[in-house]
């Protein structure tokens, strides 16, 4: 086990607590180990009859996963170690996504990438006034992973289309709006919610409703209109020439933003939540998501995101293909194709 998770149970409880504080608890593969682990536990004890997710001391729930790591693999181990990180982290989140007993996540803080692959698939998932919810993985040549496909694909309107695209933030009251998160409640009640969900597991929904409140006004929902017109082709070149046409101040943002993404990203994520949307079950997404970052992640527009976001922070990424024109179906047939037997996603 690790001490990057504090694993303990509390009257009736499961608690799995990330804590990780310097790296806003994003997740290694040992967390995910641990995680499973218990949670594969739990499944078997009677005495357990809920699991509490949340976050230990410090800033954020969970940042995302542990992308030096897979950089580091793109680098030098010809993505073996990011694959197996990939493989294992989806096994966890698929693992929950199936669970029998209700998991309740606490989104109290920044929840993106990883963090939010953690977070969507619990039964209970609850937004306070810090929450701030993206999937910016467009802005790093990755893609909106572990399950982002199924998840987002599911959103009302275009909604997943444009979080997927632009790596948009969004507030807990926004969350709650758009059905990402189940409840909302300010931060100071937190604690009476996890000891009440301690002592009386079998009363989560009630529990949560009791201490809820009504969130503020979501920003997002007065721009909905907009994002379902110009998000609504599967085309990235489509979306562009939308924006382009329209000369709001919305826009003009909007498209700035779209200009410093990867055109690969854009289009796999693109494609991703239109393949998603039409298969039956969380398995098949997690086994095409699979598939899509074992090849992704040696792509040159990984390696080059990370370095100009996160390691050299130039913010100038060189983007291979530089274009959404240089992006072509024959690459992302490739992306998508099927891995050799051996090598497929499984389930735990």
């Amino acid at each position: 086990m690790t001490d990057e998770v504090h694993i303990h149970t509390h009257g009736g409880a499961g608690h799995l607590s990330l804590n990780r504080p310097k790296a806003l608890h994003a997740l290694t593969l040992d967390m995910c180990h641990a995680m499973s682990a218990a949670l594969t536990r739990w499944s078997n004890d009677d005495a357990v009859k809920a699991i509490i997710l949340d976050h230990a001391e410090g800033r954020g729930f969970c940042a995302g996963g542990d992308i030096n790591l897979l950089r580091h693999s793109a680098l030098n181990d010809g993505g073996e170690s990011g694959r197996k990180f990939f493989h294992d982290e989806y096994q966890l989140n698929h693992q929950m996504f199936e669970y029998e007993k209700p998991i309740v996540a606490f989104m109290d803080g920044i929840t993106m990438g990883g963090g939010v692959g953690i977070a969507l698939p619990c039964t209970y998932r609850i937004a306070t006034e810090n929450t701030r919810f993206a999937m910016p993985e467009t802005g790093i040549g990755l893609f909106p992973d572990v399950g982002g496909g199924w998840h987002l694909s599911r959103l009302g309107g275009r909604l997943g289309q444009f979080l997927a695209l632009t790596g948009a933030r969004l507030d807990g009251a926004e969350c709650h709006f758009a059905g990402i998160a189940t409840h909302y409640l300010p931060t100071e009640k937190l604690a009476e919610a996890k000891a009440r969900i301690a002592d009386h597991p079998d009363r989560v929904a009630g529990i949560l409703s009791e201490l809820s409140v009504t969130p503020p006004s979501a920003r997002i929902e007065d721009n909905c209109e907009r994002i379902n017109k110009h998000f609504a082709s599967d085309r990235y070149e489509d979306i562009l020439t939308s924006l382009e046409a329209d000369d709001s101040e919305w826009a003009d943002k909007e498209l700035a933003t779209l200009r410093t993404k990867s055109p690969q990203t854009c289009k796999v994520a693109l494609r991703q939540l239109a393949e998603s949307e039409q298969l039956d079950s969380f398995a098949e997404n997690m086994r095409m998501e699979y598939r899509i970052a074992s090849r992704v992640l040696t792509r040159p527009d990984f390696s080059e995101g990370v370095r100009a976001v996160i390691v050299d922070k130039t913010n100038d990424p060189k983007w291979d293909p530089a274009t959404p024109e240089g992006v072509s179906e024959d690459l992302l047939d490739s992306i998508f194709a099927p891995l050799p037997a051996d090598e497929e996603w499984k389930p735990l």
